[in-house]
């Protein structure tokens, strides 16, 4: 299918020889789709992965970490609010990170997302996640006055600690039966620049604009190298990244759609076989209801 070489072609399972600037923006995977057929394809993905909710969610066993890190304007909410319609809510939760508030910042900086971390059965989405300690941090150094850590471990290493701390505890959690799938949604500068002039223009999307979305503009390249350096250090086979073209926002949902499908589908999930008791059980209740 051709959907399926979506997911090999932008996943990253090793750091060694990553580039950001090998993945286009614009890229189509050399699939040559036109809007209309993807969006056939999301459609029928999307009632796939319904089903491997529902499997996910009586077997109990797996968990599925979907981590969305992007730019401004790159996607991030209109993709989850796409690809994830029609999942059962009732195992699936967006957790949106935003500043820490003045009681997460007297803690270590995965707290407040270990609290959010999806349970077995369920799949947990964080639109922005732990990378905002290596990514924004990085970029405006100041951030960690705020974080109120001794000075004794602030020190040139810092960030390539955090990301050493990072890669860590996604391994533990690969071993605890969570699957981790990253999404880089990779937008050009240039398409970003209309984004925001759309949010201006448009009266309905003026809400969504803040003077600091410019303001952040006049850091991309510091940015793009955080990105690539997080990349790097945490891409690994249990934790793989998808470096996802999203200039194009109706085919980044797809490679994202079929990403977490293909992972899901990989997991062997199915709805648990009744063992001897349970049977009898059943055929109790048949023989009651009459």
């Amino acid at each position: 299918m051709k959907a399926n070489r979506l997911v090999r072609h932008y996943r990253v399972e090793s750091g060694k020889r990553f580039r950001l600037k090998d993945f286009d923006p614009a890229d189509d995977g050399g699939l040559k789709l036109e809007r209309e057929e993807a969006a056939a394809l999301l459609e029928s993905t999307q009632r796939r992965l319904a089903e491997m909710q529902d499997k996910l969610y009586a077997q109990d066993r797996w968990s599925v970490l979907c981590i969305f890190q992007a730019m401004d304007a790159a996607g991030k909410d209109s993709t989850i609010r796409h690809v994830f319609s029609g999942l059962n809510p009732q195992g699936c939760e967006v957790t949106s990170f935003k500043a820490p508030t003045s009681l997460e910042l007297d803690q270590d900086f995965l707290r407040r997302h270990i609290v959010t971390l999806p349970r077995r059965g369920h799949i947990g989405i964080h639109n922005r996640s732990w990378y905002e300690e290596v990514l924004v941090t990085r970029v405006h150094p100041a951030i960690l006055d705020r974080q109120k850590l001794p000075p004794e471990v602030v020190d040139k290493h810092l960030m390539r600690d955090r990301l050493a701390d990072i890669a860590n505890f996604e391994a533990y959690l690969a071993r605890q039966g969570t699957v981790i799938l990253k999404f880089f949604l990779n937008v050009s500068l240039e398409e970003q620049r209309r984004r925001f002039l759309s949010r201006i223009e448009e009266p309905a999307k003026n809400w969504k604009f803040s003077p600091d979305d410019v303001a952040e503009r006049a850091h991309w390249k510091e940015y793009q190298a955080a990105y690539q350096d997080a990349i790097k250090a945490t891409a690994a086979p249990h934790a793989p990244w998808h470096v996802v073209p999203a200039d194009r926002k109706w085919f980044m949902q797809l490679v994202v759609a079929e990403t977490i499908l293909k992972a899901m589908e990989g997991l062997g999930l199915a709805y648990p076989e009744p063992d001897e008791a349970s049977r009898a059980r059943l055929e109790e209740a048949r023989r009651l209801l009459g």
